[in-house]
């Protein structure tokens, strides 16, 4: 495992859709930049709001693509080609309709589950190889209602459980910044098992 050198939030700019579920990226970068007492900026030249967090041996840019969705690789790229950082150096967070809510998962490379802000991330870097943490969203349960779905307002219950686990995930991600992803992934899975009890 190598450093993480960038954490990605993926999201839509703009107020109405700041409590949508398909900006569980954007809350999972916030909430990580509010627990390292960091605030994220407008960065016109990186096409999003950034941030910085130094402690020890940790150097970490986080990233909020200011672009639509659908242009998240813009963002992505410039932002990495100015500073030097190889996609198995960045590490995006974004919401995932095939895991509930209360669920997150580390992946690494792989396919983009038709996801358009990750499809034109993996276009822009010119690889899939780069980490990934999936946040449980749900699926409405039929493909036409999708879009109304990712754009909506989750209910309070589900809310909670999205904002539980993303409170973990931040911590997982101070894990795998410390240690490595097995640690990382099985601080993940067992916030999972203890809940479930």
């Amino acid at each position: 495992m190598s450093t993480i050198r960038l954490l990605v939030g993926l999201g839509n700019p703009g107020p109405e859709y700041s409590q949508t579920r398909h900006n569980a990226g954007f809350w999972l970068v916030e909430q990580y930049a509010r627990m390292h007492g960091q605030t994220l900026q407008p960065e016109t030249k990186f096409f999003g709001h950034t941030a910085r967090i130094q402690k020890g041996a940790m150097d970490l840019r986080l990233l909020l693509p200011m672009q639509f969705m659908n242009r998240s690789g813009n963002a992505v790229a410039t932002l990495a080609n100015f500073y030097k950082i190889e996609p198995h150096e960045i590490l995006v967070a974004y919401d995932e309709l095939d895991l509930p809510p209360g669920v997150a998962k580390f992946k690494t490379g792989g396919g983009t589950g038709g996801h358009n802000g990750i499809k034109d991330i993996v276009a822009r870097l010119g690889t899939p190889d780069f980490h990934r943490l999936r946040i449980g969203i749900g699926h409405p349960g039929d493909k036409s209602k999708v879009t109304g779905w990712v754009l909506g307002k989750a209910p309070q219950a589900e809310q909670q459980l999205m904002d539980d686990t993303i409170t973990e995930a931040c911590r997982s991600i101070d894990i795998l910044m410390q240690q490595d992803l097995r640690a990382a992934t099985q601080h993940l899975h067992s916030f999972k098992a203890q809940r479930e009890k």
